[in-house]
């Protein structure tokens, strides 16, 4: 049996701190004309992905191949987190504004790496169980002398840039009795502040918001699934959505899925902005639509116009989704030659193993080939639709996809570097087997032995209930669009590694697993120089100019939903920003290792109670803590290396316990005394099975 995804436990205290001699930094440049200027050269990072194509390619190359090996540090800063940090940071005016897990904000003089201010949006660490994948941000968007936090509780904060101060909120969710999340950065196109949500493991409808930059008033939203059939659509788009669902499976009760939580680009030119759309709600395609149909817009690139949200075309890469296949990983825009035309296209290499160029003016497919082994389908016809494998959909027997749910490619940023035509993906495999949960009924159920549903999940799916017999691996891969091939690729320790950065100075530069940053020759692969970090890195990197020097800065926290019960490194070291240059000569801040004890031992149960406590553990704990004594823990502890004191009172912890301030779920209510002695029992008991005979 092994474990798979979740959300909580954690402390982040980030105190709001403005030094006397601060620099202002009101970054009131930054607007479309100034994001587009600054694309020529890339000197700051004023957009998540560096420009509105999101290439993570910058132009500077003072540090280019020849010298990278002189790269050292110049300063680290303690990001005073222990949870997963995704965040990739913006630099604007010499500051850096960077988030941390529970959606903290810090800005940071880049010159000195000292902090200005900070600013926390309080969260409510009780609530961190709504989320799937940890309690991370992927960090800010700015906007005329204004920094844009989108909280993981839905609310979107305008902050003045110079000060931290809140200069508006807005409550992003239209249903707060579902558990909807907000871990991505939002953008900011033509005056407009546009985020999306998570949640559809949770059983929510997805779709996309703008709200006016400066007002913080709402401009337009638009859904990515249809609602409840019996009320008027809101639009064109979701009545001829409706046509590919089964009402008969009453998608609507689970939400339907499709929420849009993580890439969003834009074409000035076209005017046109591309959204990835994610998952269906539930897992099952069988179950959420019975009779079968694509389930628009589920899985699939959306063209929108950004003045008024109004869907433009689609292109699907995953009809019928039944693997938890999204299609939120970033998104690139760049002009190819293919057959001797150029074309405006958009790449993407979404969790499903496939790397797709599709035509960006019109969304026709142009061609795509998977990037990793599949399973699922044996490619993609003329028409742009999979040629699915006989058996990918079989509901007798648990299925072991590749990719599975943790995808091919995660959120994990991409790279493209246009000197050398090549995209830079962090690939990998994590394996999993899906079957069909025969005791699944509708949204809410919660039954011993489905998945977390004790915390709301929503697949109507089993997961491991046979073990996996693919192979887990991670790598980076360099990646001819044009032709569609692996021009080289590095194997790397584990899987979940982080995004890419790619310069004209001829470098990809990646963080690992394993604890690594290290900078790869863009043409060839070859490994030229890395630095440890304490811990492993899920972030990517950015790379800006101040002063006349290059910097390159990263944010390093292990987590993620991998990262929450599964580790690549014996460090546990709290989340930093690492800043390097060419002739850095600062230390490394001192590297904690992680706190493992030796298995739990000595707490007694009764047997009898092991098979009930394993079904009980499935429901409300494996995604976080994972199989006891089997994993070794991530940024949450793995229960079989507890004390045999806190397990002994585990209802301690589980009613109202000490470590709900930290994310820990409240399981009043929801679990019984007697049913937490049972999951004692399972905790104990497979500790005890695993135990090294003497």
């Amino acid at each position: 049996m092994q474990a798979f995804l979740c959300a909580v436990l954690s402390v982040n205290i980030a105190i709001p701190v403005q030094a006397a001699d601060a620099p202002k930094a009101p970054a009131g440049k930054v607007d479309g004309q100034y994001i587009q200027a600054n694309a020529a050269h890339t000197r700051e990072w004023p957009s998540y992905g560096l420009d509105y194509a999101e290439t993570r390619f910058s132009k500077l190359k003072q540090i280019h191949a020849g010298n990278v090996r002189e790269l050292g540090l110049v300063w680290s800063y303690d990001l005073e987190s222990t949870r997963g940090v995704e965040a990739t940071p913006l630099v604007v005016d010499g500051v850096m504004y960077v988030t941390a897990p529970w959606s903290v904000v810090h800005a940071v003089d880049v010159r000195t790496g000292k902090r200005l201010w900070t600013h926390d949006p309080k969260v409510d660490r009780s609530q961190a169980y709504k989320g799937c994948c940890d309690v991370v941000n992927r960090g800010v968007a700015l906007w005329q002398g204004r920094v844009y936090v989108a909280a993981y509780d839905g609310r979107l904060i305008a902050l003045d840039a110079a000060s931290g101060k809140v200069l508006w909120e807005k409550d992003t969710l239209i249903d707060r009795k579902r558990s909807y999340t907000v871990t991505g950065a939002p953008r900011v196109f033509k005056g407009k502040v546009i985020i999306g949500n998570g949640g559809a493991e949770f059983g929510v409808r997805g779709y996309i918001t703008a709200y006016d930059a400066v007002s913080g008033d709402q401009k337009w939203r638009w859904f990515t699934v249809p609602g409840d059939p019996s009320k008027p659509f809101e639009d064109e788009s979701m009545a001829a959505a409706a046509k590919t669902w089964d009402p008969r499976g009453k998608y609507w009760e689970s939400g339907g899925g499709g929420t849009v939580w993580n890439s969003m680009v834009f074409d000035p030119e076209l005017n046109l902005m591309y959204v990835g759309t994610g998952n269906g709600s539930p897992w099952s395609h069988a179950k959420r639509s019975p009779a079968g149909g694509d389930n628009l817009y589920l899985g699939s690139i959306v063209a929108l116009n950004p003045d008024t949200g109004k869907y433009v075309w689609h292109y699907q890469e995953t009809p019928g989704d039944n693997w938890d296949y999204t299609s939120v990983q970033d998104l690139i825009l760049a002009d190819l030659k293919i057959d001797g035309q150029l074309r405006k296209v958009v790449m993407h290499a979404p969790k499903n193993g496939f790397f797709f160029v599709v035509d960006r003016t019109n969304g026709k497919f142009i061609s795509a080939k998977n990037f990793v082994d599949v399973n699922w389908a044996s490619g993609y016809d003329k028409k742009g639709r999979p040629i699915e494998v006989a058996g990918a959909r079989d509901r007798s027997k648990p299925y072991d996809s590749v990719p599975g749910p943790f995808g091919a490619h995660n959120w994990h940023s991409m790279s493209f570097n246009p000197e050398l035509g090549l995209a830079y993906i962090p690939a990998q495999n994590v394996p999993l087997t899906l079957g069909e949960d025969p005791s699944w009924q509708k949204h809410g159920s919660n039954v011993a032995g489905q998945p977390m549903s004790g915390t709301g999940w929503n697949t109507g799916m089993t997961i491991n209930a046979q073990p996996p017999t693919s192979k887990a691996f991670g790598r980076l891969i360099a990646w001819d669009p044009v032709q569609q091939k692996e021009v080289w690729r590095q194997e790397h320790a584990a899987p979940w590694n982080g995004g890419t950065l790619t310069t004209a100075g001829g470098l990809v530069f990646q963080g690992t697993a394993d604890g690594r940053f290290v900078a790869y020759h863009a043409k060839t692969g070859e490994r030229l120089w890395e630095s440890p970090t304490g811990t492993g890195v899920v972030a990517a990197p950015i790379t800006y100019e101040v002063d006349g020097r290059q910097y390159v800065s990263i944010a390093v926290g292990w987590g993620g939903v991998f990262g929450l019960f599964q580790r690549a490194t014996d460090r546990a070291t709290p989340g930093t920003v690492y800043t390097f240059a060419v002739g850095g000569k600062a230390a490394m801040p001192a590297f904690a290792k992680y706190p493992l004890g030796d298995l739990v031992a000595g707490v007694s149960y009764d047997p009898a109670h092991v098979q009930e406590g394993t079904a009980l553990y499935v429901s409300h704990c494996v995604f976080c803590h994972g199989v006891p004594g089997v994993d070794r823990g991530g940024n949450i502890p793995n229960l079989g290396y507890s004390s045999p004191k806190i397990l002994r009172h585990l209802d301690r912890w589980v009613f109202k316990g000490p470590a709900m301030g930290k994310g820990m779920p409240d399981f009043t209510g929801k679990l019984t005394p007697e049913q937490v002695e049972k999951i004692k029992a399972f905790v104990q008991g497979t500790a005890d099975a695993i135990r090294p005979k003497p």
